[in-house]
């Protein structure tokens, strides 16, 4: 652990704020979940929650399965990083952080599709080896909240692979936060 220097006193209502820096540094944005440790020491460590990641390797197993059928590389996320990926490319992606594009569409809401060199993006802050031709990306809805997304990435660029991907990707996202819900 690292120590910032900044002290902050508990309210009446047992409140402490965490203060701005720490929340931009971190990117913590109001009503993101965070979860309570505490050791034997008496610390008290706060981390972000991840219901996607709590998926873990039901997440890989979905991936992979979806992997398998789509010959696509299949990625899990939360909002900032990928949980589970499979496919060709999964070494490049998995664990990384989400480009700032990706996490844009992970807030449409919706499943968007990219297509075409020149709207090519890469998943990750981490540049690609080999950009894809299409990107299909669905958000993962629980209990009305983004939790993440699926991303299949699919390196052939014809338009009838993408209109399946769309259709798989957006039914995979609906099945997860269905099953986040649980």
């Amino acid at each position: 652990m690292k120590a910032t220097g900044i002290v902050r006193r508990i309210d009446d209502l047992g409140r402490i704020v965490v203060p701005k820096e720490i929340r931009r540094t971190l990117r913590i944005r109001e009503g993101d979940p965070l979860e309570i440790f505490t050791s034997r020491e008496g610390e008290i460590m706060l981390k972000k929650y991840s219901p996607v990641g709590e998926l873990g390797e039901f997440a890989r197993s979905y991936a992979q399965a979806l992997a398998q059928t789509t010959e696509a590389l299949v990625c899990i996320t939360d909002r900032e990083y990928v949980i589970a990926a499979a496919g060709t490319g999964k070494k490049e992606v998995e664990g990384e952080q989400l480009s700032e594009e990706m996490e844009e569409m992970i807030e449409k809401r919706s499943t968007v599709v990219k297509t075409g060199e020149e709207q090519a993006c890469s998943i990750t802050k981490k540049t690609m080896s080999t950009l894809p031709k299409g990107i299909v990306l669905s958000s993962i809805l629980c209990n009305g909240d983004c939790q993440g997304a699926v991303i299949l990435a699919d390196n052939s660029g014809q338009k009838e692979t993408l209109g399946l991907l769309k259709a798989l990707s957006a039914t995979a996202a609906n099945f997860l936060g269905k099953n986040m819900e649980q």
